[in-house]
């Protein structure tokens, strides 16, 4: 969360981050790099208070002409995403704002972050899907099967896992599978979902309450 004094809130969505709590400009960034254009392009703001659905802050096309995002968790150090080629229902990615390549690149501050929110994302992705079983998987390097350079960790639901008793240990684990595209419409329901699930983990959190 921003350190900084949050702006009042207003009838268009809840409080940001003061300007100085968060500038865009001072996070390292790479100009090819997807998610350092969806980090640039989507401001903070307090996951126990995500803005609503039709907030221009989250709209989708935001990061037209790249693809629709459909952002789930926003702070001064992270975002989090629908993955735009899901291996199933709530298949989401969280990565650090700053262009960190892979794992060992992350900085302290994000490091604990991640953490901390890699569990949060857990809970609001099972309980938005209705599914209790999921991967969460990280990859580093090319030779590690990541595709973007950017380091991020994927939050996988698996609601046929069960049922898929040939399917080989490395596949489960790893996430390697038949992928979709995200049927837009359908991705915007789940998105404030998922925001919303998100809101009441962290507001469980904050009371000591949380569970899925």
């Amino acid at each position: 969360m921003a350190t900084g004094p949050s702006t009042p809130s207003t009838s268009s969505g809840p409080p940001l981050p003061s300007a100085g709590s968060f500038d865009p400009s001072t996070h390292a960034t790479d100009a090819d790099c997807p998610f350092c254009h969806i980090a640039a392009t989507y401001p903070p703001y307090n996951p126990a208070n995500p803005p609503p659905a039709n907030s221009p802050l989250i709209n989708p096309e935001r990061t037209s002409p790249h693809p629709a995002t459909f952002v789930i968790l926003s702070t001064p150090l992270l975002v989090a995403f629908l993955d735009i080629m899901p291996l199933s229902v709530g298949h989401v990615l969280l990565c650090p704002r700053a262009h960190r390549p892979k794992l060992t690149d992350v900085t302290p501050a994000e490091s604990a972050e991640l953490g901390r929110h890699l569990r949060v994302l857990s809970a609001a992705v099972a309980r938005a899907t209705g599914v209790g079983d999921w991967n969460v998987v990280q990859n580093n390097g090319a030779a590690a099967a990541q595709v973007v350079p950017h380091m991020h960790f994927h939050v996988i639901p698996r609601p046929e896992l069960r049922d898929k008793r040939s399917e080989r240990f490395t596949s489960t684990m790893f996430g390697r599978g038949q992928r979709d595209d995200l049927d837009e419409e359908e991705a915007a329901g789940l998105a404030e979902k998922v925001r919303r699930a998100v809101a009441e983990v962290v507001r469980g959190d904050e009371g000591g309450k949380t569970k899925l």
